[in-house]
């Protein structure tokens, strides 16, 4: 059993569509989903808003499963990628922030394709944000308390940027 912090956003389309058809997409895996929030772009300003959301999600799988699921995530949403534009605006992104082995130990890797953590994570409030709310003790494996990191200046300013749309509910229906 691994655990994995899968961050999610979406600025073309129907935003909130791509999200809520994501942590479908993700089914029994998922343990909770934060709240949403809407972001400015990051990286790259020449976009519209983004919706961002963090879900804790756990299953049998290796690793690496993580970012396949990630990806077929963002290939059902019809993302295409511009390799122009790195930072460029997505129908969904799904990135593997973190992951857990069976023992609860952090998963590190090297791999350009997979690396873990996440190399900007710790730089990203749309990310440690609502990662605090569904995990307020979270640590980010290498960078720390999860809660330290949001009270850095670089992180704080961006802080401000970041508007919770509390109308936005990501919750599976269980019942369905």
């Amino acid at each position: 059993m691994t655990r994995a912090v899968l961050s999610l956003g979406s600025n073309l389309g129907d935003r909130y569509g791509h999200l809520s058809r994501a942590v479908m997409g993700l089914g029994d895996a998922i343990l909770v989903v934060s709240g949403v929030y809407e972001t400015p772009p990051w990286g790259d300003p020449d976009q519209p808003a983004y919706l961002n959301a963090v879900a804790l999600v756990a299953d049998d799988i290796p690793p690496r499963e993580w970012l396949a699921r990630g990806q077929a995530l963002e290939e059902a949403a019809g993302r295409v990628r511009d390799p122009t534009r790195p930072f460029g605006p997505r129908t969904l992104d799904v990135d593997v922030i973190a992951v857990w082995a069976d023992n609860g130990g952090p998963v590190t890797s090297d791999d350009l394709e997979f690396t873990l953590p996440h190399p900007r994570a710790h730089l990203r409030a749309f990310v440690l944000r609502p990662w605090l709310d569904v995990q307020p003790y979270a640590q980010l494996p290498g960078h720390g308390w999860v809660y330290d990191l949001v009270r850095t200046g670089p992180i704080m300013v961006d802080l401000a940027h970041l508007t919770p749309r509390p109308d936005l509910d990501l919750t599976p229906d269980l019942n369905g």
